[in-house]
């Protein structure tokens, strides 16, 4: 009887740490203040793909990272879902100039830059016109503030 409940305490203490584990390793999505779709239901394969945002649809969609993402093709769903992290945009898909300042913001999906590879999202276009002015040191700044961001 006892060995049965140490198993069990065992096993529930084994299974939150797996949770607790999975929950701090995944990055937060932005979604909004009221949804649960990335991106604004944009879909982030067409930035690389087509070379431009495009808005997704309910009938192609997957959840990753806690959010709903939305697609424009299975094509781009099943893309995305191979490898999510070479599509989804950087730092959880917040504002790339806000992160540098240590702060989150918003995105519009219009506003946005590949760099190396990776998605950018910006507030706004004014706010986008600012960061491609030194995009490069914006990311770099960004790069050492998301950890710090993600510990608030």
């Amino acid at each position: 009887m006892i060995l049965l409940r140490v198993i069990t305490v065992l096993t529930v203490l084994i299974g939150l740490a797996a949770v607790t584990s999975f929950a701090l390793a995944a990055d937060p999505v932005n979604t909004g203040l009221f949804g649960n779709t990335a991106i604004k239901g944009y879909d982030p394969v067409s930035y690389f793909e087509e070379g431009k945002p495009a808005k997704g649809s309910k009938d192609f969609t997957t959840t990753w990272n806690g959010a709903i993402w939305r697609f424009t093709s299975a094509a781009h769903r099943n893309a995305f879902d191979a490898d999510p992290e070479r599509y989804a945009p950087q730092y959880g898909g917040y504002c790339a100039f806000a992160v540098a300042k240590g702060q989150t913001a918003g995105i519009d999906p219009e506003s946005w830059k590949i760099v190396d590879g990776k998605l950018y999202l910006n507030y706004n276009q004014k706010i986008q016109t600012q960061w491609e002015e030194d995009f490069l040191s914006f990311i770099s700044r960004a790069n050492e503030e998301w950890p710090k961001i993600l510990e608030d």
